[in-house]
Formats: structure tokens, sequence, C-alpha cells
């Protein structure tokens, strides 16, 4: 076979279809913790008019997941390098199944909005380990993991919003229970398909990631990224109020931009950096993200223009994610999965809190403000990166191989 074939996962033994039945357990069990990413975003107004909520108070649905899942992140590895991979899949199942059960019950937006925080736990368990056991027991190398893993990452970014629309559309309660049960069926096909662990890993220290913060490398993108989150939450979190459409409607729009992040994700930023020095693709990218949504203000009340506005948006966060998280991933000596803890719990901070900040500012000025404000923080994150060139200047020079790009992808899209 050709590296091509491999590469591409076609023909032969190394096919991505020839895998064992634990890595298509965990496969699945990938795309809909995925699809939690964007499952909310179309039920959003609905829970607002059923709940008799504010914005601003459904909008903590994603500041108490991001919270919590950043925090957690910090942490993540030091569990799963005490208890292995296989125990800390299963309480992140788990945790999710119980807690999105819990949200599907709730009689109020604060109830939903806690319920919603423990969803985020169970996600940061889960996530943290999917990458590092799909390629660990996949045939074929590293190259059919890999297809596989972004393969279930992109299913789960397009789906999400669309399987939110359509139970959405029945009530606001079914994506939870959608989620519920799903991962309920992924929690008992790994718990049967997946061999418990006949070697013990190598434990990590739990301030391994806060040392990592005081490499100045890392420190430079992770507050990038966290100015660069305010941007890319406010145009996800905030945009369906806006919009103005059903429950089918903002799930297809936003599964439109959803597959736009999977396609540049996995197919468009490896080119570009191929070609161009990493940081010159950082700061262009955000850049072109500040005039999208200066022009997603601008066209606020014009719906077809503020869809495209998302979709185009879609397709820059994609590239951003995987560059940014890539670059985090080269930036330093230390272990991948401590950078990545450490560069996503900073980072989280900027997603969990603009949601509501963006519905205080529309409420306080006009619904085109929060864009204006999400383009600024863009803005400032290419500034950051130009400014604190000499610090990551390295980047521009490291050889990532095929594992790193994987764990760039997925560390990108954790929400």
């Amino acid at each position: 076979m050709t590296a091509t074939a491999e590469r591409t996962g076609t023909g032969g033994k190394n096919s991505i279809l020839h895998q064992p039945k634990a890595v298509w357990a965990v496969a699945f069990a990938c795309v809909i913790a995925f699809m939690g990413i964007g499952l909310v975003d179309p039920i959003l107004p609905a829970i607002a008019d059923s709940l008799d909520a504010t914005q601003t108070q459904t909008s903590l649905l994603f500041t108490s997941y991001l919270l919590i899942t950043g925090f957690a992140m910090l942490f993540t590895s030091w569990i799963s390098t005490r208890i292995g991979a296989r125990r800390t899949l299963l309480i992140g199942l788990a945790l999710i199944v119980v807690f999105a059960l819990l949200a599907g019950l709730s009689g109020n937006v604060e109830s939903v909005i806690g319920f919603r925080a423990g969803w985020g736990l169970g996600n940061a368990l889960f996530i943290s380990t999917a990458l590092a056991t799909i390629v660990g027991a996949a045939s074929g190398g590293a190259s059919s993991a890999i297809i596989l893993y972004e393969a279930a990452l992109g299913l789960g970014i397009a789906i999400g919003p669309l399987l939110g629309g359509i139970l959405g559309s029945i009530s606001w309660r079914g994506p939870f229970f959608g989620t519920s049960v799903l991962m309920a069926i992924g929690f008992i096909a790994i718990f049967t398909l997946m061999k418990k662990p006949t070697e013990k890993p190598v434990p990590t220290p739990l301030s391994a990631p806060f040392k990592a913060l005081t490499r100045p490398a890392l420190a430079i993108l992770a507050v990038a990224a966290l100015f660069y989150n305010i941007g890319f939450f406010i145009l996800l979190a905030y945009t369906p109020f806006p919009l103005g459409l059903n429950e089918i409607g903002l799930g297809l729009t936003f599964f439109g931009w959803g597959l736009a992040v999977a396609i540049t994700s996995v197919w468009v930023a490896p080119l570009l950096t191929r070609r161009i020095p990493r940081t010159r693709v950082l700061w262009t990218v955000l850049i072109l993200l500040g005039a999208d949504l200066v022009g997603a203000g601008l066209l606020v009340e014009n719906t077809a223009g503020l869809i495209t506005c998302v979709v185009v948006g879609g397709a820059l966060l994609g590239v951003m994610n995987t560059v940014l998280t890539e670059s985090v991933m080269s930036a330093t000596d230390l272990p991948r999965p401590v950078a990545s803890s450490a560069y996503s719990a900073v980072r989280f901070l900027g997603g969990a809190v603009a949601p509501p900040v963006a519905s205080l500012i529309a409420a306080a000025f006009t619904a085109a403000t929060p864009f204006y404000v999400a383009a600024g923080s863009v803005v400032v994150a290419s500034l950051i990166i130009v400014f604190g060139h000499r610090a990551i200047a390295h980047i521009d020079h490291e050889d990532e191989g095929e594992l790193a790009e994987a764990e760039a992808i997925t560390a990108g899209e954790q929400l």
C-alpha cells in the first residue's frame, strides 16, 4: 500500500474500516461527545421562552459548561494516569448520561445551568482520554486512527446543532434526553468491548499544568487563545438570539457552521501550515475573523447576511482551532497532555465569560454591539501573536507528526 493510500484509509488491511470493536465503540462515543458543542445552540431561545429565563441566564448554559470543563482540564491527566484510560472514559460518559438527563428533567433555568456544569466535567474526562485510546487500539498505524478520529470530530461538530434543532422542535428537553440515551449506549459499548489495560500508566504530577503556564511561549499562546475564544463564543452563543429563527432554522444554520469548522480544521489548516509559517497563519486568520464579526454586526438585521457570516466564521474558526493548538503542542518540550491541559484551562475562561457578557452588552447598547466587541477581542489576540513573536518564533519551524495534528484538532474543539 502506498503512503497516500494509508493516509486516506483506502484499501487493504490498513483501511479505516478494519478496526477492532473497541475502537469503533470509542469513536461512536466521540461523535456524541463532540455533538455536545453545538447541541444547545438551536434551543437557547426555546429554553428562554419555556422557563421564563432572560437571554443572559440562558447564555450561562455555555458559561457553566466551559468553566467546569476548563477547570477540570487541569486535573484530567493527573486522574487518567492514576485510574487508567478505560475508567476515565467510563466515568466521563456516566457523568454526561446523568447530568444530561437531569438537565432535561429540570423545571427552571438555574437547574439546567448547574447540570450543564456537571456535563462539562464528564466531557473533559472523556475527550481528554479518547484520542490516546483510539490511537493505541487502532489497527493500521496512526494514520488510520487519526482519520477515524477526525471523522468522529467532524460528524459530531456538524450533527450536534442539526440534531438539537430537530429534537428541540418537539421540546427543548429533547436534545438533553437524546444525548443521555446515546451516551448510555456509548458507555455500554466501551464497557463491553474495551479490554482492561494490562500496564499501569506513569502518573503525572498534579502541579504539572500550573508550572507549564510559567513558560513564556505557552503563556503567550494561552492568553491569545483567551481573547480569541471571546470572539468564538460570542459568534456561537449570542447569534441565535438576533437571528430570530425557529429550532429547525437554527439547527440548519449551525449545521452549516459545524460543517465549515470540520472541513477547514481537518483539511484546510494542514494545507496552509505546510506552505505558510504558523504565526503568520494565526494573525492573518484572526484579522479575517475580526472582519467577519464586523460584517455580522453590520448585517445583524439581515437574516441571510448574518447566516453567511456565521458559516464563514465557522470556516475561519476551524483553521484557528487547529493551527493555534498545534502551535501549543510544539511551543514547549512539555508532554502534550500537560501543555494542552494548561492551555485549555486559560482559553476556556474567554469562552465562559463571553456569552453572558454579550447578552448584557446587547441589552445596554444594540444587537450589533456584541459582534463589534468580539471583533475587537480577536484583533487583540492577533496583536498578542505579533508582539509576542520572538517568544513563539520557533513554532514556525517545528515539524509536527500526524498524532500531533490530531491532538491539536482535538484540543482546539474541546468545548
